[in-house]
């Protein structure tokens, strides 16, 4: 994992120009309304949010609300303000780590992929385009640093055609692990499958011909570096050390000699399982049979392999030695440990059925060591089986000591992954309490990755000192995939060629829920309400329109009967069981002060007047959707940076909230509002040297503003 990644970190300098301008107003749009509740309903469990509302548990419907804040700059939570990037124009890792990490970007961007508006879909595409742009060929070097001689072996490393990597920037790529002994490691190939995964999802939710056509290509070229690992004998892959997706973790197989060889990853045969059921979908919607044949028939070898890997109990083991040992089944006297992430996996990608779902979160709940202090561990006990301690039990030293890296560690980006999966069996005690610590951590400012110490965090190696220090403030991206989890499993969003299928799971505390935030599915924009009596689908309507049940489990709704602004209520039944409740802890949100309109501080006032003027001038701009969105959202981190200023944030949850750490606060937010800004001048200034007329237009429109 990237943790101790040697890598170069260029600092963004902020240079605003000189401007004279007058303040004006701003009008931002508002929210779309909720569906209007019962009114035999309507009363004190009646809930009305920003984001959301509802009848019931008034404490898990405003979770729910403050998840979808994160979405948005605000004054109470992080925000993607925070991790955006404007030299690259996308988001990055955050807190000092320059660059993307697709294991530590995934489980954020695949929960977050449903719900992102402009300005931030297309930032999403841009993030993955670091790596997309920088797909091993079989020629070009990696040049981790920016040339050859900069980081070796990683800024030299040839990757095969079609490898992704560990982590990119413009230009650079690491195509292995960065960390650990880079010279034994195998290509990244579970990471690599998990930008197949993510890319699918891009592209069937937003139904993009032009992203079909591009990126297509370069898909296949991934999946057939995966292929060539592909075992003849039993259809699974045979790969070597630290190639697994919470790497490294993994240590391939140890040889007489003391090498390290290849062994049978789980993690790979789920991972690619989960892009070839995406990959079938685009030949789908492509229209390429032949392709759709050859791709089918991948699908149907890789899943009808799965059952070699499971243990007894029905969980799935890390790997398997060529000559049948198997790594990561409790109880065993050596490589005797639950493997979380893999398991975690099977579940929320959906790539084995309900009754496996079932006896993975069996063993789960029933070996507390893998959740001690409520999120999930990638394993546990501590790993007998890396390259560093092979066939060792005794504790390692450093960052591999159990539960403080990828040897039990806490990670968000597989967090929010463990909450889809606890969606999907119906397990609302498990999604509350992992997103009510993540909800404190993150009004705490202390979004880790990795949490240390198994998640208990008492002292973090990273964030409490040294080079990533930022005045006690951590905002990275792998924890935003907890509160993105929180809605995406709410609905459990299936993109199809031609359809979506949503599975509700709303908590049976809520009686009635409203989503005011649109989802995207190509060009329609659905609002979505659920009348929650159960995981059964009793009815179906779109715009007040009945649409047919095809099942009782899935409501599907076919894209080509959707109108462009759909508003779909659900009707459900059966009931949710009878899972014990389990009290609740205090909220996580502190009181706020009264809102009042503070003074900016002197560096955000010519950019927030520029800002303004310029949404006002886009207005009348026929074509500026994007750009506007932009601008706007620019606005909102300052206004929050302003609304900040008087929020009481309480005493903290986790780490205190001291005069200290809220003027560190306050500071953060300043700066994710000059990044924005930066951001929009930095695409401004592409946009004036453009041949484009639209894009000399709205540069235009910037130069008045200013």
């Amino acid at each position: 994992m990237k943790r101790m990644l040697s890598i170069s970190i260029v600092s963004t300098t902020l240079i605003l120009a000189s401007m004279a301008v007058g303040q004006t107003s701003r009008t931002l749009a508002g929210e779309k309304p909720a569906a209007a509740l019962s009114p035999a309903t309507a009363g004190t469990d009646a809930f009305e949010g920003k984001y959301c509302a509802g009848v019931g548990d008034a404490g898990d419907l405003k979770l729910i609300d403050e998840s979808f804040a994160f979405l948005h700059a605000n004054p109470n939570v992080p925000n993607l303000t925070m991790v955006y990037q404007p030299d690259w124009d996308s988001f990055e890792e955050g807190a000092g780590w320059g660059g993307w990490w697709i294991q530590n970007g995934y489980g954020f961007s695949y929960a977050a992929t449903p719900f992102l508006q402009e300005p931030w879909f297309s930032t999403l595409q841009r993030s993955w385009d670091l790596f997309w742009s920088n797909q091993g060929d079989g020629k070009r070097m990696g040049l981790w640093g920016g040339s050859p001689t900069a980081s070796p072996p990683l800024s030299s490393l040839v990757a095969p055609d079609g490898c992704l990597g560990d982590c990119a920037v413009p230009g650079s790529i690491a195509y292995r692990q960065g960390d650990g002994d880079v010279k034994i490691h195998d290509w990244f190939y579970e990471a690599t499958a998990a930008g197949v995964v993510m890319q699918a999802e891009i592209i069937l939710a937003s139904r993009d011909r032009n992203a079909l056509t591009h990126y297509l290509p370069k898909m296949e070229r991934a999946c057939n570096f995966i292929e060539n690992a592909r075992d003849p004998k039993n259809n699974l892959f045979l790969v070597g050390p630290a190639c697994n997706l919470l790497a490294p973790s993994y240590g391939g197989v140890k040889q007489p000699d003391g090498s390290f060889g290849k062994g049978y990853l789980a993690g790979l045969s789920i991972t690619y399982l989960a892009a070839l059921d995406r990959m079938v979908e685009l030949y789908k919607l492509a229209g390429d049979g032949a392709k759709l044949a050859d791709y089918e028939h991948r699908q149907k070898i890789t899943r009808d392999s799965l059952p070699q890997l499971l243990t007894p109990a029905g969980y799935f083991v890390k790997s398997i030695e060529p000559g049948g040992v198997k790594h990561g089944v409790l109880g065993q006297a050596r490589f005797g440990y639950l493997e979380g992430v893999t398991n975690a996996d099977a579940m929320a990608l959906r790539v084995v059925d309900d009754a496996t779902a079932g006896s993975i979160y069996r063993q789960i709940k029933a070996f507390p060591a893998i959740r001690p202090f409520d999120f999930l561990l990638t394993n546990a006990p501590g790993l007998d089986d890396t390259y560093v301690n092979y066939g060792k039990a005794e504790p390692m030293a450093g960052f591999y000591n159990f539960g403080d890296w990828v040897n039990g560690g806490c990670w968000g980006t597989v967090e929010g992954r463990a909450i889809l999966a606890y969606y999907r069996l119906g397990k609302f005690q498990d999604v509350r309490r992992s997103a009510e610590k993540a909800m404190k951590w993150a009004k705490d400012f202390r979004m880790d990755a990795p949490w240390s110490q198994c998640g208990e965090n008492t002292k973090n190696p990273w964030s409490d000192s040294g080079q990533f220090h930022v005045g006690g403030v951590a905002v990275m991206i792998d924890n935003f995939a907890i509160p993105m989890a929180t809605l995406r499993g709410l609905f459990d969003y299936e993109y199809r060629a031609d359809r979506l299928i949503l599975r509700p799971r709303v908590p049976g505390s809520i009686t009635q829920y409203a989503q005011k935030q649109p989802v995207r599915f190509g060009e329609t924009r659905l609002y979505l309400s659920c009348r929650n009596g159960g995981s059964k689908i009793k009815s179906v309507t779109v715009n007040g329109k009945p649409l047919t049940v095809e099942s009782p489990d899935a409501a599907v709704l076919p894209y080509d009967a959707l109108p462009k602004e759909a508003k779909v209520e659900i009707v459900t039944e059966g009931g949710w069981g009878a899972e014990p409740m389990r009290p609740r802890e205090p909220s996580a949100q502190p009181p706020s002060a009264a809102v009042v309109r503070a003074e900016l501080p002197e560096p955000l006032k010519k950019p927030f007047a520029v800002l303004t003027t310029m949404d006002r001038l886009l207005a009348q701009e026929h074509d500026a959707e994007y750009d506007r969105a932009f601008v706007r959202e620019a606005i909102a981190a300052i206004e929050a940076r302003r609304a900040r200023t008087a929020l009481d944030t309480g005493a903290g949850f986790f780490r205190p909230m001291t005069a200290e750490k809220r003027a560190s606060i306050l500071t953060f937010y300043e700066r994710a509002a000059l990044t924005m800004y930066h951001g929009l001048a930095k695409r401004m200034d592409n946009y004036a040297r453009s041949k484009d007329p639209r894009q000399l237009r709205i540069a235009r429109v910037f130069h008045d503003a200013q």
